[in-house]
């Protein structure tokens, strides 16, 4: 997430068409334009090691991972977004404001690599906003810092369930989806940096 990209309230229409010419990814949130800033290597590597370990776990069950150039409408507010990952189920469904395609309805899980600038807001606010998505059952948070992944699961009663997976040997369960995926692949090719500098006592 960035600043505003300019001082003005837009429309969802007026969004949907800057965004279809513009060079660079913007999120929408009620009337304003959100510039995103760009990402590490370490962030890029991690989200390709998922989304190559998602997809053969997945090709036959029906789902399919997507990756961040999938924008997702989240309601009841006027939101568009650019998850870092998402996992669909029973094929997509489009935004009907948005004629090119480029924006979904319906992830299952939602997968986020944590970054110092937006950690605080992929935990709160914007998990609290994606909640509002019917489709939306599993939220993962991948640490780029440290090997640790953690997992939120809707239940039927409509609370969550938190589970947390840490250490170069563990495997990240999604059960929305059924698959486990070892740390080797999601953290494949990652050095970390030493404990003391990433505030671990």
């Amino acid at each position: 997430m960035g600043l505003p990209a300019h001082q003005h309230r837009y429309t969802v229409e007026e969004y949907l068409r800057r965004e279809a010419a513009a060079v660079d990814k913007h999120e929408f949130h009620e009337g304003e334009i959100l510039a995103m800033s760009g990402g590490t290597y370490v962030h890029s590597a991690i989200a390709s090691n998922i989304t190559a370990a998602l997809w053969p776990r997945l090709r036959k069950s029906g789902c399919r991972p997507l990756e961040s150039n999938m924008r997702v409408r989240v309601p009841p507010t006027l939101r568009y977004v650019y998850p870092d990952l998402t996992v669909i189920c029973g094929g997509p469904k489009f935004d009907p404001n948005d004629p090119n395609l480029t924006t979904i309805l319906n992830p299952r899980v939602i997968i986020e690599v944590l970054s110092e600038s937006t950690e605080a807001y992929d935990r709160g606010e914007k998990f609290t906003r994606y909640r509002g998505i019917e489709s939306f059952e599993e939220y993962v948070l991948v640490s780029q810092v440290r090997p640790l992944v953690e997992v939120f699961t809707r239940q039927a009663a409509g609370t969550w369930l938190f589970s947390a997976y840490a250490g170069i040997e563990a495997d990240a369960v999604i059960r929305t989806v059924q698959i486990q995926i070892p740390f080797s692949e999601i953290y494949a090719d990652v050095s970390f940096p030493p404990p003391s500098d990433v505030g671990i006592d």
